[in-house]
């Protein structure tokens, strides 16, 4: 019987900050952009030095960090590209994510050393073209999130001496690969040059055409292809700032074109993933918070341990991901047609679910018995909050706050800087706090005005 391979977690990682919590919840690896040459270029806090810092602190813990070069280059680019790959060689990274199959050239020319993973935005949906990008001398292929396990296990079989990785969370774009317009023609930054303003997460209004009136309504009901009625003469959406300009939906039995209002979560599914021949297991989300990026590489951290130990999936890991911010899961194409799926456009936006993260970059003072945070959020005297580790997690009643200053606080703000509360002993570097909304909902009640 072969032995199954534990697969890597591949977590995200915008800054050196996020990089750090995602190696200590569990990450084999982070993939964190290069500036000007990455998607998600305008929300990348790192620059050469913050990178190369990071990839030595990987180094020093035995894991990896994968680089993402994955623009589509106009030719004002290709230039700035060639002279980067220069530097890039010099940071000893462990891969480059690329999609342009220009640039793409260019690397395993130059830099042929470095292995080219290909991202999921060049959209390789069948063996052929994975055994063309191998042939190439690519090393590993992103798969597109456009396919179903039965069709990776195909893949794997034609084409068995490659590495496959494929995303199992995070939000899914207006094309579920990542080749993505909107943005380009309503704000003029170009998604593929690494300048997307996230347009498909705006706020818009459903509007019908009738006969050659438009009118304007919230739309409330779920389509699937269950209750499937033909939209007669239309549907448009407008965006709140951008009156009088309607975009067009196209709708089938299959669901409706134009967003998508889910979010991407395969926790339950890593064993078939893996039985089909995936290797990396990879989280969306440079763009989002640290403590998305600890909770969520906990999460499938623990899931993929017991599975590779045999066990039972559990219902926990499932339950610590529905706290973080989401708009909805689903499990994308993995194992049915996305039409099973209800569309919701007035549901796109990301909600916080349970939880609040409240505090981090935790340094406990031994002398006066106090730990002391970042405040990301509101937190009252007599809030329950859970202090999680890489090791556990603690719940205990703040029974006193220190703000700023140290002075005693009925109440700390998110952004008001460091604040403290007691704790007999210290937690670790990496410790996060968080309260449940119904905690806040409980204390907000004639209490602290905001």
């Amino acid at each position: 019987m072969k032995t199954k391979i534990k697969p890597e977690l591949l977590s995200p990682a915008g800054n050196l900050e996020k990089l750090k919590y995602a190696f200590a919840y569990g990450a084999d690896a982070v993939y964190a952009g290069v500036p000007r040459f990455s998607l998600r270029t305008r929300e990348n806090d790192f620059r050469e030095e913050s990178l190369i810092a990071g990839i030595q602190y990987a180094r020093n813990l035995g894991r990896k960090v994968y680089l993402t070069l994955n623009i589509f280059a106009h030719n004002a680019k290709v230039d700035g590209f060639i002279r980067e790959l220069e530097k890039v060689v010099e940071w000893e990274p462990d891969g480059l994510i690329m999609a342009d199959p220009g640039l793409i050239h260019q690397a395993l020319k130059r830099v042929p050393n470095i292995p080219v993973h290909l991202s999921t935005q060049a959209n390789a949906t069948n063996w052929t073209t994975v055994e063309f990008w191998k042939n190439m001398g690519v090393n590993r292929i992103i798969l597109s999130r456009e396919l179903r396990l039965k069709e990776i296990a195909e893949i794997h079989a034609q084409v068995p001496d490659i590495e496959l990785e494929s995303f199992v969370h995070g939000a899914i774009c207006i094309a579920y690969s990542g080749r993505c317009l909107i943005s380009n023609y309503l704000n003029h930054r170009d998604a593929n040059q690494g300048t997307c303003t996230n347009s498909c997460r705006w706020e818009y209004d459903l509007q019908q055409q009738s006969s050659s009136l438009l009118t304007t309504e919230k739309n409330q009901t779920t389509v699937s292809a269950d209750n499937y009625k033909s939209p007669g003469n239309g549907f448009y959406v407008e965006e709140k700032e951008r009156s009088g300009e309607q975009f067009p939906l196209e709708e089938d039995e299959s669901g409706t074109y134009m967003f998508n209002a889910k979010d991407l979560c395969a926790v339950e599914l890593l064993d078939d993933i893996c039985n089909a021949g995936v290797m990396s297991f990879k989280i969306e989300g440079r763009t989002k918070s640290t403590y998305y990026a600890a909770m969520a590489t906990r999460s499938y951290r623990k899931a993929i341990d017991d599975m590779a130990a045999g066990k039972s999936f559990d219902p926990s890991n499932l339950d610590d991901l529905t706290a973080l911010s989401n708009r909805g899961y689903t499990t994308g194409f993995y194992t049915r047609n996305p039409r099973e799926f209800g569309e919701n456009i007035q549901d796109s936006r990301s909600k916080e679910r349970s939880h609040k993260a409240v505090g981090l970059n935790c340094k406990w003072d031994q002398a006066t018995g106090l730990m002391w945070f970042d405040i990301k959020n509101k937190l009252g005297v007599g809030t329950e909050v859970e202090i999680f580790t890489p090791g556990g997690k603690e719940i205990i009643r703040v029974s006193e706050l220190r703000d700023n200053q140290g002075k005693q606080a009925e109440w700390i703000h998110g952004g008001a800087g460091r604040g403290a509360f007691p704790l007999p002993e210290d937690p670790g570097e990496f410790a996060i706090i968080r309260r449940t909304l119904y905690e806040e909902e409980q204390a907000l009640v004639g209490a602290d005005p905001d």
